[in-house]
């Protein structure tokens, strides 16, 4: 069997599928494939190194901290994004929450960061690996416009991976998942609208990235289509996903620590709920389902 963990984005929304990855990590279910988006996938390294809580600590110590996000890290010509690239990509995990490189290489399965190529507007598919201490590949998928620049890897300018594939659940699928936990970041009726934010991000790009600005235009359509097909799956019992219950009022870019060690215990208590169904679907076989 090839366990697939497929993890959407949401930045610190995504706190809640921190507490579903630790849990997970707790009951002893790990994923032989991790995918995601955005900080969906940022964050599931620290479930593919197995450091339990990291991630709790790197938002409960730095979420509020200046030298993490805000204006005048976007206004700073050597960064020109909200948050501050060298002190999330490379102060945090090299020397203030050490991760444990050495447990990513060790990994037998397959690490992937979805994207957005800039020039086609198309998703595609990045490993992420223990080489780059600089996580160029995880920057790529978090470079959410007007938020973040884009980012050149290997020669190719990407930007956030949740622009073309939200919650890549079909691209693991297709690599061969025969079991599929989906960790989502919005509540179950949840119905995406055209954002304004987005639409004037997308007018930005319109002359010289025309297929990208599409993309932008076509997010939330293309995302409630895919969380329809996803439905579909999860009722053919061919996926099983963990959903929050409520987000709180947790948004992208909330720094009170309050709701956010809310949401992760929510996350980690959701979870521990479920396993018994979990285990169930994971031991299941295809024949089996309804």
């Amino acid at each position: 069997m090839k366990l697939g963990l497929v993890l959407e984005g949401g930045a610190h929304r995504t706190v809640f599928s921190c507490g579903v990855m630790d849990a997970l990590l707790d009951a002893g279910i790990r994923a032989d494939y991790v995918i995601g988006s955005s900080a969906g996938i940022t964050y599931g390294i620290s479930y593919v190194s197995g450091q339990k809580g990291r991630n709790r600590e790197m938002l409960r110590r730095y979420a509020g901290d200046i030298r993490y996000a805000g204006l005048l890290h976007w206004l700073n010509p050597w960064n020109r994004s909200y948050y501050n690239v060298r002190f999330l990509f490379d102060t945090i995990p090299n020397k203030l929450l050490p991760y444990d490189y050495a447990a990513l290489e060790a990994f037998e399965g397959e690490v992937l960061a979805a994207v957005t190529n800039v020039h086609t507007g198309r998703a595609e598919y990045l490993p992420v690996t223990a080489e780059d201490r600089k996580w160029k590949v995880l920057q790529a998928t978090c470079s959410l416009p007007l938020m973040f620049h884009p980012v050149t890897v290997d020669g190719v300018l990407y930007a956030d991976g949740g622009i073309a594939d939200s919650v890549p659940f079909e691209k693991a699928l297709e690599d061969g998942c025969d079991k599929l936990i989906a960790v989502l970041t919005r509540v179950r009726d949840y119905h995406k609208e055209a954002e304004s934010v987005m639409n004037f991000a997308a007018s930005l790009q319109k002359r010289k990235h025309p297929e990208y600005a599409k993309t932008m235009l076509e997010w939330h359509e293309k995302y409630n289509e895919s969380m329809d097909k996803l439905r579909e799956l999860e009722q053919a019992g061919v996926v099983y996903c963990i959903v929050p219950e409520d987000t709180l009022g947790v948004g992208r870019t909330d720094k009170r620590i309050d709701p956010l060690m809310s949401l992760y215990a929510q996350g980690y208590a959701l979870t521990m709920q479920q396993m018994p169904a979990l285990r169930s679907y994971l031991t299941q076989s295809p024949t089996e389902k309804k």
